[in-house]
């Protein structure tokens, strides 16, 4: 290996790479999703409420965003995203109340992950 190749491996590996805000919605879509997904499949039902907790402080910080006159995103995909964050809020109830399942709050999350993947923003 010459210096060039050394140099070059010693830069590149520790460089890691940046992420766009959009990508780190994406990854908290995708964290909270992935646990929902695995946790309501299964008996464990203090990791199931923890779940629903965290995907419900996520919604919230997003309502909260949203609900910003400042934010950039248009009027009418910030109204379709605080309508989806109130829609977890009352879902999630009645989920721990025992009169609802996961599946419609695992699908609004997709959703929202195709639509920052695909570079629209939002749900």
């Amino acid at each position: 290996m010459n210096a060039f190749n050394m140099a070059q491996t010693a830069y590149t590996s520790s460089i890691a790479p940046v992420k766009t805000e959009r990508g780190t919605e994406y990854d908290a879509f995708s964290h909270v999703t992935r646990a929902l997904k695995a946790t309501s499949e299964k008996s464990d039902y203090p990791a199931f409420i923890a779940a629903l907790h965290e995907n419900r402080k996520l919604w919230t910080l997003l309502a909260v965003d949203v609900a910003d006159a400042d934010n950039g995103l248009p009027r009418q995909l910030r109204a379709q995203l605080f309508y989806l964050a109130e829609f977890t809020q009352k879902h999630t109830s009645q989920i721990i109340a025992g009169r609802a399942d996961s599946a419609p709050l695992i699908d609004v999350n997709t959703s929202v992950m195709r639509g920052l993947r695909h570079g629209r923003g939002g749900a």
